[in-house]
């Protein structure tokens, strides 16, 4: 009997699943950028920064960045490991990792890149000091597979973070359900010409784990500790694990 999970709201065969978020962003690769700067006010920007900033990355090291999109992430990354390190630039769609590729390379900025499935990385055991995964990981099938896949590519003592949108500060809720699902989607169409894609990213945000769940995932998933920090009310936490 074939497996189920849920895309956005609706419910549908896990393998199924990673077909249908490829087609959601192979759609919105072009006006990604814009779009998360529309949607967050450019607060995501700040979120990245932060990420970076609390890291504890520094030269020489060797960062992982999954699901890496347009390249936010893997540029901060490169500019902090400098030229002793190693930045990989991964995503599972074509659409978004060539977008990414190449507004690195518009900048100056070369990086290793990889068509790479977080469930199944294609890095051997213990090589990199940090790992990364912004807004990505909500997308996954099997998130349990992805983050064990996380703590294994990662080296002892190092550390995975986890950047993706969470459960909002209740008082927050009424108005962040009107932002998501009346506001989003008509952006989407106005600028990506899109709706749908935008409703299935609003509802998805829905179904991810909060923070307390998330946090005991990634202990399930092998890490020796794990914490998180709220950010804007909740609306996105910054999850950390290290693995001992």
């Amino acid at each position: 009997m074939d497996k189920t999970t849920h895309f956005g709201f609706k419910t549908v065969d896990e393998s199924e699943k990673a077909g249908k978020v490829a087609e959601v962003f192979h759609s919105v690769a072009g006006k990604y950028d814009v779009m998360n700067d529309l949607m967050s006010g450019g607060l995501h920007r700040v979120w990245k920064h932060f990420t970076l900033t609390t890291s504890g990355v520094r030269a020489g090291d060797k960062v992982l960045d999954i699901a890496g999109g347009t390249g936010d992430l893997a540029r901060g990354w490169a500019k902090r490991v400098g030229k002793t390190g190693e930045v990989w630039l991964t995503d599972i769609n074509s659409s978004m990792l060539t977008v990414g590729r190449d507004r690195l390379l518009d900048e100056g900025v070369i990086l290793p890149v990889s068509l790479a499935d977080a469930e199944k990385l294609p890095f051997p055991d213990n090589y990199f000091d940090a790992v990364s995964v912004a807004f990505g990981l909500r997308n996954m099938t099997h998130k349990d597979a992805a983050l064990q896949e996380m703590c294994r590519v990662l080296k002892p003592g190092g550390k995975l973070f986890v950047l993706e949108f969470s459960k909002v500060w209740k008082p927050l809720s009424p108005i962040y359900d009107f932002y998501s699902f009346k506001a989003l989607p008509i952006m989407g169409k106005l600028v990506a010409n899109d709706a749908d894609s935008y409703q299935y990213l609003a509802e998805s945000i829905r179904m991810h784990p909060d923070q307390e769940t998330l946090k005991q995932m990634m202990l399930d998933a092998g890490f020796g500790k794990a914490d998180y920090h709220n950010l804007t009310g909740g609306v996105v936490a910054l999850h950390k694990g290290f693995k001992f």
